[in-house]
């Protein structure tokens, strides 16, 4: 695991410019977290590529960049490829010498044999990049679901690229400006989908990307996608089964392979113990998972995990907090996430991943699952909004949405109250809205009330456009596989894993998703809805998959998410950070957003009159990455390009 960074010139026989090398390892020192092993440094004609080394695979030799036998091709490499030893040994086969036992040195020979096709063969989560020194060309490479990232940019005449956006812009050509557009999507969805980014002119690539520089022209373009096709013959569900938990088991045996200590993360639900699970079965020696409590029940599923360790035998770490400790660590976020990222088990997921590094250096986790497998409540719930819809509308109007509009507000974690609100917004609009205002935050009519008239002026409101595109691109008529496509390319890959490869990073943590194998991907997408979603069963294929390797209570657990009380943290703990950073006059001299709509969001939360934590929290942390990343708050220059 590491942190990448670099740029290569549009004009290619350009020499690099004086203090490059210092210029290089300054932008490597922003991101020592990634890698607080090694920093490795090449600086040529046209090309400069930097990185930063936590040590996983061959601690001795392993240093990056990595190169072709006669150097012509160099490559870093932030990530993991877990199926590195059969493609060196077939290279070998092919002629290919290697000097070192690293996953990253198959990279330059793979790119010899099959030149950007290498991809293809690639099992990993990985961003890279490769510069053939012959062709003077660029590649740039990300991995199908997103686990790494990787950011980049053109400024003049070069192209620049890094794992996270704080190292562009260390780099003194890189001057960006707020992205409308972006910001419209944040406030939308919780997180700013590929391929834009808060900023101006950066740029994210997409996952199963690929970008070339090659004559002094930047292209990127797509090479894998999940297909939901149905493949014959159907396997009867006891196949099904017993093939999932192959190659699940084969997915977690090559994500142990580690020369580090190594664990699992475990929460108690059918994701992560099914892993845990299985890695007690591939291991010859203790397998060690890790969980956190909270003190707070209904944000506290502690004893589901220490249930399975106990049934599994595992040596289980656990620590206990306070949620209002918790709290303390808002303040921070915006100081190492460096765009605003609203979801707020980011929190836990960072104390986890930080308790979790006391011990070991990499760990396991279930991510994917819920997205792969139909594990989302939301799924069920597009059901329930198609039968809601045959109401009268007067009956609906008149009559269910008063009710809900009485229900007394809670704060517990996805009370009713809460969750009924939000599935009725989400019914006045089409399915690929209402998906989204279901996970996310600001609705369009919600957005006109917050945003100021230059703002809706100068951005575009369609913010659903690109979701919309991504639903015709997928190859099932059915709804619920529609979503979890979408979900998979948006919500999966920008929220879920950019939380875990942030916060894990932030302690150098390597965190790897077993269920994201691609071999375990396709097989389960190519599996009849049915066997996922069965009425309200959840994950039916996994569940029954797992049925002889967990407690029976885990298969009968409901979803719960990793949650913190954010609802009363805006009444108590944070209300002076949010009334301060949400105040009106520094609302307005931003001029981004509507003063008396954010305070009159703030009165009535703290009132108890309505439930508006999603909303504050989208909010506040806009602010906090405004204040650590805008040196002076001011009135934000509209960039014409930025409407796309």
């Amino acid at each position: 695991m590491c942190g990448i960074t670099g740029w290569a010139n549009l004009d290619a026989r350009v020499p690099p410019p004086a203090g490059a090398r210092e210029l290089l390892h300054s932008m490597c020192e922003r991101m020592v977290h990634r890698g607080p092993d090694s920093e490795g440094l090449l600086v040529a004609n046209g090309v400069a590529l930097g990185m930063r080394r936590l040590a996983i695979i061959d601690l001795v030799t392993g240093e990056q960049p990595t190169w072709n036998e006669d150097k012509s091709i160099a490559v870093i490499l932030n990530g993991e490829l877990y199926n590195y030893r059969e493609l060196r040994a077939d290279l070998e086969t092919r002629g290919h010498s290697f000097r070192s036992q690293s996953d990253t040195e198959v990279l330059p020979h793979l790119y010899e044999e099959y030149g950007d096709e290498l991809v293809q063969h690639l099992n990993g989560m990985f961003a890279f990049a490769l510069w053939d020194g012959r062709r003077r060309r660029l590649l740039l490479a990300r991995d199908r679901f997103g686990e790494k990232p990787l950011y980049w940019g053109v400024f003049e005449n070069t192209l620049l690229f890094a794992s996270e956006p704080k190292v562009l812009l260390a780099h003194p050509a890189v001057t960006t400006s707020l992205n409308l557009n972006a910001l419209r999507q944040y406030l939308a969805f919780d997180y700013v989908p590929a391929p834009l980014t808060i900023y101006e002119g950066i740029n994210k690539l997409p996952a199963a990307h690929t970008l070339t520089l090659a004559d002094g022209k930047v292209e990127t373009r797509p090479y894998w996608c999940l297909s939901y096709e149905t493949k014959q013959p159907v396997p009867t569900e006891a196949e099904a089964a017993e093939h999932l938990q192959k190659l699940l088991a084969d997915s977690v045996r090559l994500r142990l392979v580690s020369d580090v200590p190594l664990g699992v993360l475990l929460s108690g639900g059918v994701d992560s113990s099914t892993i845990a699970a299985l890695a007690v079965r591939a291991s010859a020696d203790a397998v060690k998972t890790f969980s956190i409590s909270f003190a707070e029940s209904s944000f506290d599923e502690s004893q589901y995990a220490r249930a399975v360790a106990k049934f599994l035998g595992t040596d289980h770490h656990e620590e206990r907090l306070s949620a209002n400790l918790a709290a303390n660590l808002v303040g921070e976020i915006g100081s190492w996430m460096d765009e605003p990222f609203s979801d707020p088990s980011l929190v836990p997921t960072y104390l986890l991943s930080r308790f979790t590094r006391k011990h070991v250096t990499v760990a396991l986790g279930g991510d994917g699952g819920d997205e792969l497998l139909a594990g989302y409540p939301m799924y069920r719930g597009h059901r329930w909004a198609e039968n809601y819809l045959r109401l009268p509308g007067a009956l609906r109007t008149g009559l269910v949405e008063p009710l809900v509009g009485l229900l007394p507000v809670k704060t517990r974690n996805l009370s009713f109250d809460y969750k009924a609100t939000r599935f009725i917004a989400g019914t006045k609009y089409d399915r690929v809205a209402r998906h989204h205002i279901w996970f996310g935050s600001f609705n369009p009519a919600e957005q006109q009330l917050l945003l100021t008239s230059q703002v809706l002026g100068a951005s575009d409101g369609d913010v659903y456009r690109d979701a919309r595109l991504m639903l015709a691109e997928c190859d099932s008529n059915d709804i619920v596989e529609q979503m979890q496509s979408l979900d998979t390319r948006l919500y999966l890959a920008e929220d879920i894993l950019t939380k875990v490869d942030r916060a894990s990073m932030a302690v150098s943590l390597e965190v790897r998703a077993p269920f994201l194998d691609p071999r375990v991907a396709e097989f389960v997408a190519s599996l009849p809805p049915n066997y996922k979603l069965r009425g309200r069963r959840t994950k039916y294929i996994l569940k029954r998959a797992s049925k002889d390797l967990l407690p029976p209570f885990v298969a009968r657990r409901g979803k719960k998410g990793f949650g913190v009380p954010v609802a009363e943290w805006l009444k108590g703990k944070l209300q002076p950070l949010a009334r301060d950073l949400l105040s009106p006059e520094r609302v307005r001299r931003a001029g981004v957003f509507n003063p008396a709509y954010v305070t009159k969001l703030q009165d009535e939360h703290e009132r108890g009159v309505a439930n508006h934590r999603k909303l504050l929290w989208t909010l506040l942390m806009f602010e906090l990455w405004h204040e650590s990343f805008i040196e002076t708050p001011r009135r934000i220059e509209t960039s014409v390009s930025s409407k796309q």
